[in-house]
């Protein structure tokens, strides 16, 4: 018989460890190919490591709780054959196998964390905390102070899973030591002044817990409402030579590049080559710094299959033309729509569009996705009457526009330039040539 090394996987240029959070298998039990072995996290994401062999488990190298270096052989299953081997030794070695609900949680846990106080592995006193750790006190607004005082339970006095989630459970109750009380005021101040309005429910309501990327992001957009000082603009955009274009071309452009033309691509194009224009709208509040982006990375809001949205980032968006844009758009549209999104999918937007008309909103005054300064609405397009100017007098025309709304942040952003952004966007699409090919 052979003996197969299970090694933790890699998951990510930046993560170079792991937590093991619960063993899926015992010594003895049969393996099948691809069956989830262990279940690992990391600050990036939660995941399993399936099996890549047929065989039986005879050796688990670590305990719950511990933590793994990537390369590292967490387990050995014996299987048919002679000699010792390991995953490397097998060309078609497959990843991580991700839940993507799980890595989209995760990915969405990390944005958070740019607005939300950082828990770092080690603490002025040395004590080690897991990412599973660090990430669950992140969560929960566990600061540095209170997990100092948590009593570990694990390795050495480590806290645990359980014993963070013993403490949360039962902070209301206990006696917080004055100390912790006192370090703890100024990351809490919001959340503590915040009245939170009881809610009666009688035998015939239905109570549904939130999802758990349900919870991720209701923290990440209340994070942006009391970090940011939101204002909006709004102005009303002539789009029919775009209509009358993209509806001469629309079937030429799927015999010829096999992808559906919709309006996103080309509202999304011209938003990038306007970010170009204006650079201060692609920037980041850190402190009192501000990060101006070299990359224009264009988050495009979509729909996941349990009704949540998701932010997918075209990377580099200034640099891709009409056909490029189109394939990236419908691609991560349709990996949204799959739940076959990764981690990096949406990770790095320094400005985000949402397309709110595709719910049949005329206009929409949109939460900014914190680190970004600034996000656009797109509105629904609309025939409406309006007035045509000619150089024979005006008249009345049927004409197809559209609203767009525009959320900055203005403790960085003025409306002078929130407001000419649009405006620039605004001429840049109602310049449309109807002549022009793709």
């Amino acid at each position: 018989m052979a003996r197969f090394e299970i090694k933790l996987p890699k998951m990510g240029e930046s993560v170079a460890e792991a937590t093991i959070t619960s063993w899926l298998k015992e010594v003895g039990d049969t393996i099948e190919l691809d069956d989830a072995i262990v279940e690992i996290a990391t600050d990036k994401v939660d995941s399993e490591v399936p099996s890549e062999v047929e065989g039986v488990l005879i050796e688990r190298l670590f305990e719950e709780n511990d933590v793994v270096q990537v390369g590292q052989t967490i387990a050995v299953i014996e299987v048919e054959g002679e000699g010792n081997f390991s995953d490397a030794d097998n060309e078609t070695t497959k990843t991580t196998k991700n839940t993507p609900e799980k890595e989209i949680e995760a990915a969405v846990n990390k944005t958070i964390e740019t607005v939300a106080t950082p828990i770092s592995k080690t603490s002025e006193s040395g004590k080690f905390y897991s990412p599973l750790v660090r990430n669950i006190a992140e969560t929960e607004g566990v600061s540095m102070a209170e997990l100092e005082n948590i009593a570990g339970t694990g390795k050495d006095g480590r806290v645990t899973k359980n014993d963070i989630l013993a403490y949360i459970k039962n902070k209301g109750t206990v006696q917080t030591p004055k100390e912790v009380v006192q370090s703890t005021k100024s990351v809490t101040t919001v959340a503590k002044s915040t009245v939170v309005t009881p809610v009666s429910v009688n035998g015939e309501d239905e109570v549904i817990e939130m999802s758990r990327m349900g919870k991720l992001v209701a923290k990440h957009m209340v994070n942006s409402v009391q970090t940011s000082a939101h204002v909006q603009s709004f102005i009303e955009i002539d789009v029919t030579n775009i209509v009358k274009w993209r509806t001469k071309v629309k079937d030429a452009f799927m015999k010829r590049e096999g992808e559906k033309l919709t309006f996103t691509p080309i509202l999304m194009q011209a938003v990038a080559t306007t970010i170009k224009k204006f650079p201060m709208i692609n920037i980041a509040v850190d402190g009192d710094n501000i990060i101006k982006r070299k990359n224009i990375n264009l988050g495009m809001a979509a729909a996941l299959p349990d009704g949540n949205l998701i932010v997918p980032v075209i990377k580099n968006a200034d640099q891709l033309n009409l056909v490029g844009m189109t394939k990236a758009v419908n691609d991560l549209a349709k990996r949204a729509r799959n739940n076959q999104l990764k981690p990096d999918d949406i990770q790095g937007g320094t400005y985000t569009v949402t397309n709110v008309g595709s719910f049949g909103s005329v206009m929409g005054t949109p939460i900014i996705n914190q680190p970004q300064v600034a996000i656009l609405a797109l509105g629904t397009i609309r025939k409406v009457p309006a007035v045509i100017e000619t150089p024979e007098g005006d008249f009345i025309g049927i004409r197809s526009k559209m609203f767009v709304s525009h959320s900055y942040d203005h403790r960085v952003v003025n409306g002078a330039l929130g407001g000419t952004f649009i405006k620039t966007l605004k001429e840049t699409l109602e310049a449309w040539d109807v002549n022009q090919d793709f």
